[in-house]
């Protein structure tokens, strides 16, 4: 049965964001329901590749990963400090219930946007904004390129003040904050931008909304360009749309948290990659 009890308990806030706006209430409570209907996904539906991380450089002909990744990492220690500064435990279900990036997922998506350049780049979901810190941060190196987040805030007051904390102020020119559901808002921003380089779901994690999202990005992606999805284990999602479109490379990554996440099979999760570039045939 569908649990209403997240609408009941809060009475007030959930009157006061119907009627600040009905329609996205409504997206938001036919998304969740759909999402419900869709059931468990089988946990030998995905296996991850040992050594995803290797291969993700050879395909995009990353001959030299040591400095990305110790730039990634000096960040990642800093980042994490600066939220357990501001009173936050960063991790697995730590904004209402949903899980900041992983060390793993963050790390792919930094290498991703520095070795790849992207003029834009579009996420879904921000929460804590760790992710979204990452990727600014990396387009700053860069010396170029645009991140757009879309994202629906909570209705309690005291999530939505949390609501990407983790970016700051500091890159404002480089970053739109679009406040809306992905069904709403994805179709308008990908027409406006005509094209897009690198696109990040993690937002609602149901096999309709990623095969919706990840369907609107692909259409406008640039060859080289790349999708990554994350908590991909939780639904048929990435399975269905690599069922779709094969013959492109793509992999099935196992996240790395900072503590296990006793919710998931293998404690830990999982993202998937699909890079815009078809693998050339092996000849016999």
């Amino acid at each position: 049965m569908f649990d209403l009890r997240p609408y009941l308990l809060r009475p007030i806030s959930t009157f006061a964001a119907i009627a600040a706006d009905p329609i996205e209430s409504w997206i938001r409570f036919r998304e969740q329901y759909a999402a419900h209907r869709e059931g468990d996904t089988p946990p030998d539906l995905y296996r991850p590749d040992k050594d995803w991380e290797a291969r993700l450089y050879s395909l995009i002909n990353l001959s030299s990963q040591g400095d990305l990744v110790s730039e990634f990492w000096v960040l990642w220690a800093a980042v994490m400090r600066e939220m357990q500064g501001r009173g936050i435990r960063p991790g697995p279900a730590s904004f209402k219930g949903w899980n900041d990036g992983d060390a793993g997922f963050v790390r792919a998506i930094w290498c991703l946007v520095r070795h790849l350049k992207p003029r834009n780049v579009v996420e879904t979901g921000v929460a804590h904004g760790v992710t979204s810190r990452f990727i600014l941060e990396a387009l700053e190196k860069n010396g170029h390129g645009h991140l757009w987040s879309i994202d629906r805030p909570p209705m309690e007051p005291e999530w939505e003040q949390q609501v990407g904390i983790a970016v700051g102020d500091r890159f404002r020119e480089r970053w739109s904050y679009v406040n809306g559901s992905s069904r709403r808002r994805l179709p308008g921003l990908l027409a406006k931008l005509g094209q897009l380089d690198l696109f990040i779901h993690d937002s609602l994690h149901s096999e309709r909304n990623v095969g919706f999202e990840v369907d609107q990005a692909w259409a406008v992606l640039q060859p080289g360009g790349a999708i990554v999805v994350d908590d991909i284990d939780v639904n048929r999602g990435f399975h269905s749309f690599m069922q779709s479109f094969p013959g492109y490379p793509s992999l099935v990554c196992e996240a790395e948290p900072l503590r296990p996440d006793s919710r998931r099979f293998n404690k830990k999760g999982m993202f998937g990659i699909i890079l815009k570039e078809r693998v050339a045939p092996t000849e016999n």
